[in-house]
């Protein structure tokens, strides 16, 4: 494939991306975390698991809220006990009705029957504790979902610059390609000239080969990552959004990283850990709940029935109230085996909380290390670039003077477009570790958006 063919083709790859976007205004950091939180894959997952959460929390009601219904029969029979009892129950009793010969032998009788019935508990140990414990459970659900919306929201930043990263490696591969190409002119006129040997040309060729390879690999780095960041805001086929034409600069970046590095947060306002915290609390009442379950049950209840030959609900009514204790201090060992299990629950409630917390504190720690690197890093790359593109402009004055050999001129173009692909990942890595340290610190990730700006960002070369 001839160069100019390999050149078209890198274009190529970028090219649905690019096609009729024009006069679009590029996708902000804030749009992409808003589509990925509403739309994102995890977070509806995590909001769905809330929502069942949500609703178990109210099953513990049903031993502490009263219990209302309504019930309606029809029953028709010859049966002497049955039909002299409708009888009575729908008060048309008269002196014939006690005959021996229509008691022996009744005729068939109907009897349509209404209730409302009426219990309410009185006192249900393990229900109360259970309310806790479920109570406790969604909250812990609802503080894990917030989570995962702030590991979406680090992912969602790491896409976005990631994709933005590709687009500007790409454009800067593409500057190396064509200073290559420039490269492998003068070193042919040169051997036309008879300053140089056919190696020089051969050699600059095979090494504008090598900067054409990256540029592909770095055109479909940046497709993948466009698509990467489409899946994250939960429609992967809508990848025709424009994107900034660069990374933010180091008087973006570095701002960010110093009011952040002043203000980190605490772990007591990380959702994980106050997941864990209720987690604990929810086994915590749950035990309570198995120990709830050996003592007694007291329970109240009222009713209005009717009773009517063909009339629902109707005739005259009759109420009765009551009360039922009830008490089971042995029932096959269950008891005893739902005591052992939440016991075994609160165990592992309690060191997964504990673990919580120090798993939280390794993380902290981690990402403060990991932003001071990336911010040295990111003030070592920046001056590495200007001192490689004055590197790089010596030799070539060198090479036109006929003091140095192509080799050398290459090896120095090629340590420019490192120092520049190394400049641009530096500032990657510092946004993102900003973004990890904000989630690890338990603040906003979303508010991260702010400093590197609403749309197209300065500072990138």
């Amino acid at each position: 494939m001839r160069p100019a063919a390999r050149y078209a083709l890198a274009l190529l790859l970028l090219a649905p991306h690019t096609r009729s976007l024009a006069g679009q205004s590029p996708l902000s950091l804030a749009e992409a975390l808003d589509r990925a939180d509403r739309a994102g894959y995890a977070n509806r997952i995590a909001a769905g698991e809330t929502r069942a959460q949500d609703g178990q929390a109210l099953a513990p009601f049903r031993g502490i809220l009263p219990t209302v219904r309504l019930e309606s029969g029809y029953v028709r029979t010859t049966d002497p006990l049955s039909a002299f009892g409708f009888t009575l129950r729908q008060r048309r009793v008269t002196p014939a009705a006690f005959a021996p010969a229509s008691l022996n032998d009744p005729r068939a009788i109907g009897n349509l029957t209404g209730g409302l019935i009426l219990e309410q508990p009185l006192f249900n140990a393990d229900a109360w504790a259970g309310r806790r414990a479920t109570a406790n459970a969604a909250a812990a659900r609802r503080a894990a979902e917030r989570w995962t919306r702030s590991t979406t929201s680090v992912e969602v930043v790491r896409a976005y610059w990631g994709a933005v990263l590709a687009t500007e490696q790409v454009r800067a591969l593409e500057a190396a390609s064509r200073s290559a190409q420039s490269h492998v002119r003068q070193a042919e006129a040169l051997v036309r000239q008879g300053m140089a040997t056919g190696s020089d040309a051969l050699l600059a060729s095979v090494k504008a080969g090598e900067v054409e390879v990256q540029l592909l690999n770095a055109g479909n780095q940046a497709a993948a990552a466009r698509r990467g960041l489409a899946t994250l805001m939960g429609a992967p086929s809508d990848t025709g959004f424009v994107l900034p034409e660069a990374l933010p600069g180091p008087e973006s970046i570095g701002p960010a990283a110093s009011e952040l590095t002043a203000d980190s947060g605490s772990l007591a306002t990380r959702s994980d850990v106050e997941a864990a915290r209720h987690a604990r609390v929810a086994a915590e009442a749950d035990a309570t709940r198995a120990k709830a379950l050996f003592l007694p049950r007291l329970n109240g209840f009222g009713r209005l029935d009717w009773n009517d030959p063909d009339t629902p609900f109707g005739g005259r009514s009759a109420w009765t109230l009551g009360v039922m204790l009830s008490w089971s201090p042995f029932a096959g060992a269950s008891e005893m085996a739902e005591l052992r299990a939440a016991g075994g629950r609160r165990e592992s409630a309690q060191a997964r909380a504990d673990a919580a917390v120090a798993e939280a504190g390794l993380d902290l720690a981690r990402a403060r290390d990991a932003l001071a690197t990336a911010v040295a890093r990111l003030a070592i790359a920046e001056r590495s670039v200007a001192q490689a593109h004055e590197a790089h402009r010596i030799v070539g004055r060198k090479y036109d003077g006929g003091l140095t050999t192509i080799t050398e001129l290459f090896d120095a173009a090629a340590v420019e477009t490192a120092s520049v692909l190394g400049y641009a990942s530096a500032r990657y890595d510092a946004l993102v570790a900003i973004a990890d340290l904000r989630r690890a610190a338990g603040l906003d990730v979303g508010s991260a958006a702010r400093w590197p700006g609403d749309s197209a960002v300065e500072g990138g070369e």
